[in-house]
C-alpha cells in the first residue's frame, strides 16, 4: 500500500481534472451513466441492509462498496468532478476553460441522473413485484425518507434550507476527500481503504449527496412517498447540486490545490 505524498497526489487531482474536461461527449455520459448506476445500487443495498438489521451504522459500514467500484472502474460522479476539473482551468492546461468546465458538469449530472432514475426503477419494481402490491418494508423506508428530507426541510422554512445546503456542503467535504484519498495510494487495497472511511462518514451523518439523492426521491415518489417533484427539486437536489458544489471545491480541491500545488514561498528567517 505504498503511500503518495501530497505534492504527487495532487499533481493527480490535476490531471485527472484536465482528462475528465477534455473527454469526448460520448465517454464523459457512459462514464456517468454507470456512475449513477452503480452509486444507487449500493445506496439501495445500504438501505436494505439497514431495514433488516435495524443498525443504520452496518449500512454506512457496507455502502462505500458501490463508490470503491465504480472509481475503480473510472466511472464519474458530478461530487468528483466539481472538484477535480476546476483545477484544470486554475492551472491554465491547455483547452481549460470555465465553458468546459460547465459543459463536463452539465453531461455529467445528466448522466448521473440517468444512471440513478434506472436504477430507482428497477428497485420500485423489485420492492412492490412489478407495481402489484404495496412497497414492502424497504420500500417503506425510502418513501419516508423522500418525505423527510424535503417537506422535512420546507417545514423550517429558511433554517430548513440551510441546514440542507450545510448537509450538502459537508457531503463533498467527505466524498471528494474519499477521490483524493484513492489517489493517496498505488494499490488497490490502499485506494479501498482511503476511500471507504469518508464515505462511511457522509452516509452514516445523514449529509446530502446529490447523486444518491437522484435515486432516493424518484425512487421515494414511486413508492408512495407523500412530496412532489417541485419539492424534490426546491427543498432537496438543486440546493444539495450546489452545496455539493461548494463543500468538495471549496474544502478539498482549492485547499490542496493552493498549498501542495501552489505552495507559498518559505519564511526567510533573519
Amino acid at each position: 500500500m505504498a503511500y503518495v505524498v501530497p505534492t504527487e497526489f495532487v499533481t493527480k487531482m490535476v490531471d485527472a481534472g484536465e482528462s475528465k474536461l477534455l473527454m469526448s461527449t460520448r465517454d464523459t455520459l457512459i462514464r456517468a451513466y454507470m456512475a449513477g448506476a452503480i452509486l444507487a445500487l449500493a445506496a439501495a443495498f445500504a438501505i436494505t441492509v439497514s431495514v433488516n438489521t435495524g443498525n443504520p451504522l452496518v449500512g454506512a459500514l457496507l455502502f462505500p462498496v458501490g463508490f470503491i467500484l465504480l472509481y475503480l472502474m473510472g466511472f464519474d460522479l458530478l461530487t468528483g468532478v466539481f472538484t477535480l476539473v476546476p483545477l484544470a482551468v486554475l492551472d491554465k492546461r491547455p483547452g481549460a476553460t470555465w465553458g468546459g468546465c460547465l459543459r463536463n458538469w452539465t453531461l455529467v449530472f445528466f448522466g448521473n441522473f440517468a444512471g440513478a432514475m434506472t436504477v430507482a426503477v428497477f428497485m420500485a419494481i423489485i420492492f412492490t413485484f412489478g407495481f402489484s402490491e404495496a412497497p414492502n418494508a424497504v420500500g417503506v423506508k425510502i418513501g419516508s425518507i423522500g418525505e423527510g428530507r424535503t417537506v422535512g426541510y420546507a417545514a423550517h422554512g429558511a433554517a430548513g434550507m440551510l441546514t440542507l445546503f450545510i448537509r450538502g456542503v459537508l457531503c463533498n467535504w467527505m466524498v471528494s476527500t474519499g477521490v483524493v484519498a484513492a489517489m493517496m495510494s498505488t494499490s488497490v487495497s490502499g485506494k479501498a481503504i482511503g476511500m471507504w472511511m469518508p464515505i462511511m462518514v457522509f452516509f452514516y451523518m445523514g449529509f446530502e449527496h446529490s447523486i444518491v439523492n437522484m435515486f432516493l426521491f424518484p425512487s421515494g415518489l414511486m413508492l408512495g412517498g407523500k412530496f412532489t417533484i417541485m419539492d424534490y427539486l426546491i427543498w432537496n437536489e438543486i440546493p444539495t447540486v450546489v452545496g455539493n458544489l461548494v463543500g468538495g471545491l471549496t474544502f478539498v480541491g482549492l485547499t490542496l490545490y493552493s498549498t501542495h500545488y501552489k505552495t507559498a514561498p518559505k519564511r526567510v528567517l533573519s
